[in-house]
């Protein structure tokens, strides 16, 4: 049955999500050259295709998710519900409803992930549901005495719970795109504009003498009106109450319905210690998402303290597992021990994972794969993590995953999927340029990378892309620029120097090339030293035994961007060196692994993955 229930709010007409049943009357959908309609009657122009009811459900979850990758356990659950099923239950069914679509080529395989109805469709009826409201949450500023990362914290945490609700009263934009674009001095309504929102919530907090007070203001985009304010009390030692408190007075001001929407720390249990806890968590979440070196430190430090302070507070320890993969990534922690600390992290969450921090599958699997080389177990992590929503940690963990295994298509069909909903993410644009790099296509990825520098010049990523793939494809001026750029931004950025010797090499100033790589090697005998981007400097002054070295040490140091770099077009004077293709070996015997695991086979892998290797 389509169930619409119309709401308003200050002129705005609402209606709740549609929800349908494989039998249902109301609406019909056509896509190429067919239509189904409400009766589920499939027709390919005025004659009937005859469906079996598997297929007929199939059809109808695809199409009301069109665009979207559906999983095959959501199609198991809407096929079959509880009853087991043999694992190629699912791919015998869409083999047989494509087969009934031909020469319609709709139902796309996502690998590892699913299948998506990639043609485009036209929902048509008797009833038409209205999408719900596009709503934008700008960070909260603060007034004096409270520090920035509080408005940004409650905000963040307020995305969250709305994000979290059983029932959706509003289409949250991407908080990435939102903080971005705050970040750029817009106005509410100048944002909600760019980001095509209908409302966009702002708000401010400040500290009283001894409560807090968040004041909110919801925006109507289309012609700036201000609808409603909401003036929020909160103690000041009761500051974790305080999103839940705005979730619940948004809900009732976007629906009558109510909302079940979790509390951060529950009301039986607010003690003093536990609302120190998360405060500190709130805290460290600004610290270490800055991704500056002593800052992430420090955020780390203060995770592990709030985890200490509230053992059953799991968001902090999901936060560790993020900021210690992001701190390998970046060169800040040996990836040895960022390993180890997921994995303590891993075991210190009570019960199944999978039910009690789900969020944090992606990140493990992400460890399962480039430190502990153990690719079955990393599969069966983003298996069980596939039906998770764009997050820009499950996002990354997703995409250097891909990378890693040189899919590159599939990390494509990722960042572009994840720009859809966050179009202003600025590590977004800059790994679909890194990647359409590796996937050797030199053009797009300039075109991608130059886009990207007009966006979001100032970003650390973007330099970083912008230096290497300029550089290497002819603009070294410009490349050089960003380098140096890099260097003086954040000069405790190993990348920096490794990036900028590249620059410098390829335009010819070799000795000071040198200079900077020798830096970084004596460096390298005090701390933990990032060194996955030497080898391709090592390339360009033409020191192939050098490079060979450097990629020797990155592998045995299990680097987080080893596999990335056997695909790197700048590393293709190696080609062909009997040690090259020793270290080559170690992906293609992982993936030998997995093969050999029937339910993970794929003819067309071990295949897939010479070519790349051969290009």
């Amino acid at each position: 049955m389509l169930i619409v229930t119309p709401k308003t709010c200050a002129g705005y007409t609402m209606k709740r999500p549609f929800s349908v049943s494989p039998d249902s009357p109301g609406f019909g959908f056509s896509f190429g050259g067919f239509r189904l309609e409400a009766d589920g009657t499939l027709y390919r122009g005025d004659a009937i295709v005859h469906l079996p009811p598997k297929e007929l459900a199939a059809l109808r979850l695809l199409l009301t998710h069109a665009g979207q990758v559906v999983t095959p356990q959501q199609l198991t659950q809407e096929l079959w519900g509880e009853v087991h099923v043999t694992p190629d239950s699912i791919p015998k069914c869409l083999s047989s409803l494509r087969a009934r679509l031909e020469p319609e080529q709709c139902i796309q395989t996502v690998y590892k992930r699913g299948y998506r109805f990639s043609s485009e469709v036209h929902r048509y009826g008797e009833i038409e549901a209205e999408a719900l409201p596009r709503l934008a949450i700008m960070p909260f500023a603060t007034g004096y005495t409270v520090p920035d990362y509080l408005g940004m914290a409650v905000a963040e945490e307020t995305l969250a719970q709305l994000a979290g609700a059983r029932n959706p009263v509003a289409s949250l934009l991407a908080r990435d795109s939102v903080f971005t674009m705050a970040r750029r001095g817009l106005t509410a309504q100048e944002l909600g504009k760019a980001l095509k929102a209908d409302f966009v919530l702002t708000g401010t907090l400040r500290a009283l003498s001894s409560h807090f007070r968040l004041r909110v203001e919801m925006i109507r985009v289309a012609d700036g009106t201000e609808l409603w304010v909401e003036d929020m009390l909160v103690a000041l030692t009761q500051l974790a109450g305080i999103e839940s408190e705005l979730v619940r007075r948004l809900t009732g001001r976007l629906t009558s319905s109510e909302l079940s929407v979790p509390a951060p720390v529950p009301e039986a249990d607010n003690s003093p210690q536990r609302t120190e806890a998360y405060e500190i968590l709130l805290r460290a979440r600004y610290e270490w998402q800055t991704l500056q070196r002593h800052q992430m430190q420090d955020g780390l430090q203060h995770l592990s303290q709030a985890a200490d302070l509230d053992p059953s507070l799991v968001a902090a320890r999901i936060e560790i597992a993020n900021a210690c993969v992001t701190q390998a990534l970046f060169g800040y922690m040996t990836p040895a021990l960022a390993a180890e600390r997921v994995h303590q992290v891993a075991k210190s969450i009570s019960g199944n994972l999978h039910r009690q921090a789900e969020a944090m599958l992606p990140t493990l699997g992400w460890v399962k794969f480039h430190i502990d080389r153990d690719l079955p177990a990393a599969c069966e992590a983003f298996s069980l993590s596939d039906h998770l929503t764009h997050d820009p940690w499950i996002t990354r963990s997703r995409v250097q995953f891909a990378l890693s295994r040189h899919r590159f298509n599939e990390a494509l069909d990722l960042l572009r999927e994840a720009l859809h909903l966050d179009p202003y993410s600025p590590w977004l644009h800059a790994r679909l340029a890194w990647s359409l790099h590796l996937a050797g296509q030199a053009t797009e990825s300039v075109e991608q990378i130059r886009h990207t520098l007009s966006l979001f010049p100032d970003d650390d990523s973007v330099m970083i892309y912008g230096a290497i793939l300029l550089t290497y494809n002819g603009d070294v001026t410009a490349g050089m620029e960003l380098a140096h750029h890099l260097v003086q931004h954040s000069p405790y950025l190993d990348l920096g120097p490794a990036i900028h010797a590249y620059t410098l090499a390829c335009a010819g100033r070799k000795d000071e090339a040198r200079t900077i790589l020798e830096r970084l090697q004596w460096l390298s005998r005090e701390r933990y030293v990032l060194r996955s981007f030497t080898p391709a400097t090592h390339v360009a002054l033409g020191d192939m035994d050098a490079a060979l070295a450097e990629l020797r040490a990155v592998n045995e140091l299990r680097c987080p961007w080893f596999f990335q770099m056997l695909a790197d077009p700048r590393l293709k004077p190696l080609h062909g060196l009997p040690e090259y293709a020793k270290l080559q070996a170690t992906l293609v015997d992982m993936e030998t692994t997995v093969a050999l695991e029937p339910e993970m086979a794929d003819p067309d892998d071990l295949r897939q993955l010479a070519g790349n290797f051969h290009r």
